[in-house]
């Protein structure tokens, strides 16, 4: 989701009124009109044409949009292989799926949480699309404590096991419970901490909040499939639209 830019009132006034002159009384050229002079009729052009201001910022609206989405798709580009291929982010579903989807999510996030069970549809329906996770715990001090433990259960080689875990636990999530869902999912809690303190986790952890901002994600859950961005909660079918949607243009770009 992009962000929109608010104009200040007599910044947009005066915008309008330099668009609109035709519109305005002439005044002899011996008689300049003062600030006050050009403020009244302003006002008292925007009172008569309101709708020039819905309409302005109509335009502003979709001129931000184009520039949003122009920047998104320069990030996709040149962030590619750090989207995709970081040999530190956990890779499920299909290992070589012709489609992949990146999330980018928080284990404190009830979106996330609601939004798990339909993608984990999607990519299961579907048999071909590669899921690389992208820890992005900005929720809350135990989201981050989380991260860290998901990423070391990595090493482990139960991330998903422990994921799907973390996103499915009622209650709230703590330290103790963090560690009562490795211990259910048979992790070794010593390592676990051990790894928990690599400095390498905390890198991974740190790449991903920079690629996240680069792509203009600044909630959870947040997605990127194709060179599509979608930031936010999603059902199965819209998933399901959207890697078909990436084959597609795959196959039309030869």
């Amino acid at each position: 989701m992009f962000s929109r830019l608010r104009l200040s009132g007599p910044v947009l006034a005066l915008s309008l009124a330099l668009s609109c002159t035709t519109a305005l009384p002439v005044f002899a050229a011996d008689k300049p009109l003062d600030k006050n002079a050009v403020e009244q009729i302003v006002r008292d052009y925007l009172l008569t044409h309101p709708e020039i201001l819905l309409e302005a910022m109509e335009a502003l609206e979709k001129k931000q949009q184009a520039e949003g989405d122009k920047a998104v798709a320069e990030a996709l580009k040149s962030n590619r292989k750090a989207l995709e291929q970081n040999a530190m982010s956990p890779v499920g579903g299909n290992p070589k799926g012709d489609v992949t989807l990146v999330e980018f999510f928080d284990y404190n996030c009830g979106y996330c949480k609601r939004t798990h069970p339909e993608r984990s549809a999607a990519v299961k329906g579907d048999g071909k699309v590669r899921v690389v996770y992208k820890e992005f715990p900005i929720l809350a001090p135990s989201s981050k404590e989380a991260a860290k433990a998901a990423l070391a259960a990595n090493r482990q080689g139960k991330y998903e096991a422990f994921h799907t875990a973390l996103m499915t636990h009622e209650g709230r999530l703590d330290s103790d419970a963090i560690r009562a869902t490795a211990k259910d999912v048979g992790l070794d809690l010593k390592k676990l901490e051990q790894d928990m303190g690599d400095p390498a986790i905390e890198a991974e952890i740190k790449a991903n909040m920079e690629l996240a901002q680069k792509l203009g994600i600044r909630g959870t859950p947040g997605f990127v499939i194709g060179d599509t961005v979608v930031p936010g909660a999603i059902e199965t079918e819209q998933f399901i639209a959207l890697f078909n949607a990436t084959r597609a243009a795959k196959k039309a770009g030869g």
